[in-house]
């Protein structure tokens, strides 16, 4: 994986081949981020990336100058892989060892972009308590958006406050606001 822009734009990130994730492609990434590009200012905003995996969309933000990021994911790993590549790019990003779910239920801060990258294979029950716990909790601002990243085989567009969707390759971003 490849960071697209930004002050690491190019560098390249490899994470340990024993770490259960799937990182976002940087065809999608990248067509994502054109998106958000057009809405908001990096520097100006507060991103939470849950399922956060290998940090991949963590980095790519940081890279654009946020600097109120916090990853999150259940996977020790994981979390240790984003805590020493964030150290090592001097990037401020705040990892949390939690159980997503767990975390959305407790958390009272609120973010411009909530980003969720979960399991392609989780029931469709699963992906709805994302946007569910999200604006139950009030944890998006005002201008804010949930992107959920998800097969083009699972159908999100019947959820509350579900908005619009985009197809890449086999990637899929639902956005909700």
């Amino acid at each position: 994986m490849r960071i697209i822009s930004g002050l690491y734009k190019g560098r390249r990130i490899t994470a340990p081949k024993k770490l259960p994730v799937r990182p976002t492609t940087d065809m999608a990434k990248e067509s994502l981020f054109n998106i958000l590009n057009n809405q908001y200012y990096f520097d100006d905003i507060s991103v939470l990336d849950l399922f956060s995996g290998t940090g991949n969309i963590s980095y790519e933000f940081a890279s654009r100058g946020t600097e109120q990021i916090t990853a999150v994911d259940e996977n020790f790993g994981c979390i240790k892989f984003i805590n020493e590549t964030a150290e090592s790019f001097e990037m401020q990003i705040s990892a949390i060892k939690s159980d997503v779910f767990k975390y959305l239920e407790r958390s009272q801060q609120q973010h411009t972009i909530i980003f969720a990258d979960p399991p392609y294979e989780f029931p469709t029950e699963e992906f709805a308590k994302i946007p569910q716990l999200v604006f139950q909790n009030k944890l998006l601002e005002t201008d804010g958006v949930l992107i959920v990243e998800h097969s083009k085989h699972t159908d999100l567009s019947h959820l509350e406050h579900y908005s619009n969707s985009r197809n890449y390759g086999g990637n899929m971003f639902s956005f909700f606001k």
